[in-house]
């Protein structure tokens, strides 16, 4: 029976304390695996202390900070294996956790990209806002997940522990196959960070492959560790790389007009800001829109080399058919289970 080769990808910036700290549960979890530490050109002392405590792992060391995205295919570059798990750094393994997913990887040909169960490390009786039990979108282009919907994170009561198609996988702990993950030439460098696991999913799903969560498997995540819920840097790149991803991937006939409807919802979005008192967040917002028009002719190149694949074919199966944004705040459906299982678009 062929074993197939796992490596495990850790993208560090800065993140000495988090390696510290939860690196000896990957290491003690994935024995037999392959652990990789990426450093993405940090500056403190992340690689003297892998180099001295850590020896057994295998570093990549990356001259400059060239965030998520491009570090990651920087790094990927450089390892060949089966499959990769993009794991960042500030999540706690558990056992068994690779086992289940490689399991049900292999058994479908079509899988190209899974998750684990996502729980909060500092309250692990909940989901935890980056992933949950597998994410989803709506029509507009609005991410969330099953176990989160904005900021309502539910409790995990093993409510969401069924195996099953998703629409999006967390970044913080993506597996993926490395064949499927060349073939959509990688994530895009150009987000640097934030909805480039939404895209990649997206392009995935887009040449024939699906995306799947399965709750066997376990880890804890911390979550903020890169650019915190507040900061306003990750304002602008949700914001921006949301509309962007929508313009590469999205098959509505109506695209236009839902980008105008979008641009629209985004102005009430940055509105609120300013009137919470959070001028640099509306700032970002309109900057990421700014932004999202200068780069508009490179995203539709984009799209059109994507629709050049020979196995290319829009789909919106697990794109929720409905506005996340009134459902949740206006029909206060605060819960995944809240939403009609009939309102989400099937292969």
């Amino acid at each position: 029976m062929y074993i197939p080769s796992v490596a495990v990808v850790i993208l560090n910036f800065n993140g000495k304390d988090f390696l510290e700290k939860f690196l000896p549960s990957v290491l003690e979890n994935s024995q037999s695996h392959s652990i990789y530490v990426a450093d993405n050109g940090s500056n403190d002392d992340s690689v003297s202390y892998l180099k001295t405590y850590f020896p057994q792992v295998k570093l990549i060391e990356i001259e400059i900070n060239c965030g998520f995205a491009k570090g990651y295919n920087t790094a990927l570059k450089q390892i060949t294996t089966d499959y990769y798990v993009l794991l960042n750094s500030d999540v706690e393994a558990t056992q068994n956790w690779i086992a289940p997913i490689i399991n049900l990887m292999q058994s479908d040909e079509k899988i190209a990209a899974c998750q684990p169960k996502l729980l909060d490390f500092k309250n692990k009786n909940f989901f935890e806002y980056a992933g949950a039990s597998g994410g989803y979108i709506d029509k507009y282009g609005y991410p969330f997940c099953r176990g989160r919907i904005f900021n309502s994170l539910e409790k995990d009561v093993n409510q969401y522990d069924d195996t099953r198609e998703i629409f999006w996988a967390t970044g913080a702990c993506l597996f993926v196959k490395a064949k499927a993950f060349w073939e959509v030439n990688g994530l895009d460098d150009d987000y640097f960070a934030h909805m480039e696991e939404i895209d990649l999913c997206w392009r995935l799903k887009n040449v024939g492959y699906s995306i799947f969560v399965e709750p066997k498997s376990i880890v804890y995540h911390v979550g903020g560790g890169t650019l915190n819920k507040i900061s306003s840097r990750k304002t602008f790149l949700n914001f921006r790389n949301n509309l962007i991803t929508l313009t590469k991937n999205d098959s509505s006939n109506f695209l236009f007009f839902k980008l105008i409807y979008r641009l629209k919802l985004d102005a009430i979005a940055a509105f609120k800001f300013l009137v919470d008192g959070q001028p640099k967040h509306f700032f970002a917002v309109i900057r990421a829109h700014f932004a999202y028009y200068s780069e508009l002719p490179k995203t539709l190149s984009k799209r059109k080399k994507l629709k050049q694949q020979p196995t290319f074919k829009f789909n919106k199966s697990s794109i929720y058919n409905g506005n996340i944004v009134f459902d949740y705040f206006l029909k206060k459906k605060k819960k995944f289970s809240d939403l009609e299982k009939s309102n989400f678009f099937s292969n």
